[in-house]
């Protein structure tokens, strides 16, 4: 009776080794539902992603409004009653530098 109680004893504490220490116990669980976890959150994002793409191709294909809108957006189109504008900046020159200064065109033509 004896020995058949330290062997259970001894297969329980093996089991329990495998349950919680070994890499197909608990600890695999864990990093399973951690990878679940994660996975769950991209999978979020990406469904939200996919709403936003949905709700814009419904609105391309019906309005009008959003295909002039990418149309100047992306192609810089402007709408026939409109005037377009550039304004270029132009960095700022000291008072006392002339554009036929020969030092100035110097400096500007040397690397």
């Amino acid at each position: 009776m004896r020995t058949f109680l330290a062997c259970l004893l001894a297969l329980l504490a093996f089991l329990q080794y495998r349950l919680w220490v070994s890499d197909e116990g608990m600890r695999e669980v864990w990093h399973l539902a951690a990878a679940v976890d994660s996975q769950r959150a991209d999978n979020a994002v990406l469904t939200e992603r996919n709403g936003q793409l949905k709700a814009e191709v419904a609105d391309l294909k019906q309005g009008l409004t959003a295909l002039e809108e990418r149309a100047r957006h992306d192609l810089g189109m402007i709408g026939v009653t409109e005037t377009f504008y550039q304004v270029v900046d132009t960095p700022l020159r000291a008072p006392d530098e002339r554009e036929d200064d020969p030092r100035t065109i110097q400096a500007a033509t040397t690397p």
